[in-house]
């Protein structure tokens, strides 16, 4: 997925960071080689950006892989590592849809990693000073292929709403999870939030 194709941005309007299954890691400086932790400093200190937006997408392979159980395997030297950041995420989903087929899981499961990335990216101390002084906002956007549709995560329902739909008021700072605090394993709504991919047929 390009975020410029669709957004219709001009080359250098957005600084744009892809990885395998678009996951952002908990803030952790611990020495180590952190692309997408450098990058996103980057853009915050550097850049200034006012904006942040996770997009995740329909049929994503690092998602399968996960449901597949890459993160539990030793057949890959970093994929599965990688992967493990959205492990709670996987988890969540077993719990909540193990009875259902393997296609609205791994579509849960993206739903889930997104909401899970915006949960981390509020542990990065910088991240959190700007979204308190309301300086900067964070964003769950979604692109469905097979509708051809881009959902925004709506934080007081945890649904994702077609954006042209989305209260942009409701889509910034804190709220985006709901409270300060809360995680993907508290939220009380996290199941009820996520009834789009519940009535998939």
């Amino acid at each position: 997925v390009d975020p410029a194709i669709i957004t219709d941005c001009e080359p250098g309007d957005l600084f744009v960071v892809r990885n395998v299954a678009n996951l952002v890691a908990p803030y952790n400086p611990d020495g180590s080689h952190h692309g997408v932790s450098a990058a996103l400093e980057f853009a915050v200190k550097g850049l200034k950006v006012n904006n942040i937006i996770v997009m995740g997408h329909t049929k994503c392979g690092g998602i399968a892989a996960l449901m597949r159980g890459i993160s539990d395997s030793n057949e890959t030297e970093f994929l599965g590592p990688w992967m493990k950041i959205a492990e709670k995420a996987r988890n969540k989903v077993l719990k909540h849809f193990s009875h259902k087929e393997m296609d609205i899981q791994n579509r849960a499961c993206e739903h889930a990693s997104i909401l899970l990335s915006l949960e981390n990216l509020v542990s990065y101390p910088w991240v959190r000073e700007k979204l308190m002084n309301e300086s900067i906002s964070i964003h769950g956007w979604y692109f469905d292929f097979e509708d051809g549709e881009l959902l925004a995560l709506n934080p007081d329902t945890l649904v994702f709403e077609p954006l042209v739909e989305a209260d942009e008021s409701k889509l910034a700072g804190l709220n985006i999870l709901g409270k300060e605090n809360s995680t993907v394993e508290e939220h009380e709504d996290f199941s009820s939030g996520m009834k789009q991919t519940d009535q998939i047929k």
